[in-house]
């Protein structure tokens, strides 16, 4: 269930927005320099968990020259995305049936994006070793969940604290890139592959 409020939400969007602008070391000085200025040409997002597409359609009419995979589990959402992006006119936005261990991606991606889904994935250190061979090079992983003390959410027991992702994406093969700290009731972490 995704319940940011409007504001934070469009915050957040805007900081999305931002991992794609600022080329990371792994993409910056090698033999073949590229040029990060018109990233909306290049950007592949997966929203992982995407629900009714809250953010994969924002994200496809702000990526208009992306592609967004709007990946879920649930046969009804999916089924929801597609005439979503049918009805919405977003053909950058592509409904992905993932199962519960893979969100099936059909190519590599520049972000995948999980907001008020990371406490529902069992076994994360796996699950998350595997999802970075579904990265680009200089992909990132942003993780958006509820604080421990937020008055909205999934039942408090649910709920993990963003040392614990720290350290799950840490045994997971991933280093924290970026913490941002503007949403009311969620954390905001960026990870990237430690190698």
């Amino acid at each position: 269930m995704r319940v940011m409020r409007v504001a934070p939400a469009a915050a957040a969007l805007v900081c999305i927005a931002g991992i794609f602008a600022a080329p990371t070391p792994a993409q910056t000085p090698h033999t073949h320099q590229h040029s990060f200025s018109d990233a909306e040409k290049w950007a592949r997002v997966a929203d992982l968990g995407a629900g009714t597409g809250y953010f994969s359609a924002r994200l496809a009419n702000m990526l208009q020259k992306g592609l967004v995979y709007a990946v879920d589990i649930e046969p009804d959402m999916v089924r929801f995305l597609s005439e979503r992006a049918k009805r919405e006119g977003l053909r950058n936005m592509v409904a992905v049936a993932g199962i519960p261990d893979n969100p099936r991606l059909p190519e590599k991606v520049d972000l995948i994006l999980l907001v008020d889904v990371y406490h529902h994935i069992e076994d994360r250190a796996r699950y998350f070793r595997r999802l970075s061979a579904s990265l680009r090079p200089g992909g990132r992983i942003a993780v958006i969940d509820f604080t421990l003390d937020s008055p909205e959410g999934p039942p408090r027991a649910a709920r993990v604290a963003p040392e614990k992702v720290k350290a799950e994406m840490q045994a997971a093969g991933h280093v924290l890139a970026a913490e941002h700290r503007f949403l009311p009731y969620q954390y905001f972490l960026v990870f990237r592959p430690a190698s």
